[in-house]
C-alpha cells in the first residue's frame, strides 16, 4: 500500500507557473505507475498526465501538452507536475494517483489507479 500527499498548489496569475509534488510513503514507490488528474467545480475528474514506473514513458493530455510536464524521482519517492503558461481553465483540484505496475505502460483512466492523494488546489486568475 502507498500513501500519497500532494503539495505545491496555490494562486497564480495567468501565464505563470507552478510545480506540484506528490510524495509517496513506503519503499516500493518504483513499483508504481503514477498519474495526475484534476477536477474543476461541477466537472468530472480529468486525466492530466501519466508516467510509468521508471520515468521512461510519459504521456500528457492534449489540453496541457506543451505546457505541463510530468516527471519522477524514485530516490525521493516523488512525482512532479511542472505547469507553465497556466490558464484560468486550469483551475481545479489536482490529484495524484498510483497504480501498482512495473511496465512501460501509462494509464489515462481514473479507474485504473489504486491509490489517490487528497488533492491540492490550483487557482489561476485572469
Amino acid at each position: 500500500q502507498v500513501q500519497l500527499v500532494e503539495s505545491g498548489g496555490g494562486l497564480v496569475q495567468a501565464g505563470g507557473s507552478l510545480r506540484l509534488s506528490c510524495a509517496a510513503s513506503g519503499r516500493t514507490f518504483s513499483r508504481y505507475a503514477m498519474g495526475w488528474f484534476r477536477q474543476a467545480p461541477g466537472k468530472e475528474r480529468e486525466f492530466v498526465a501519466s508516467i510509468n514506473w521508471s520515468g521512461g514513458s510519459a504521456y500528457v493530455a492534449d489540453s496541457v501538452k506543451g505546457r505541463f510536464t510530468i516527471s519522477r524521482d524514485n530516490t525521493k519517492n516523488t512525482v512532479y507536475l511542472q505547469m507553465s503558461s497556466l490558464k484560468p481553465e486550469d483551475t481545479a483540484v489536482y490529484y495524484c494517483a498510483a497504480r501498482l505496475e512495473i511496465s512501460s505502460n501509462y494509464y489515462t483512466g481514473s479507474h485504473e489507479y489504486h491509490y489517490w492523494g487528497q488533492g491540492t488546489q490550483v487557482t489561476v486568475s485572469s
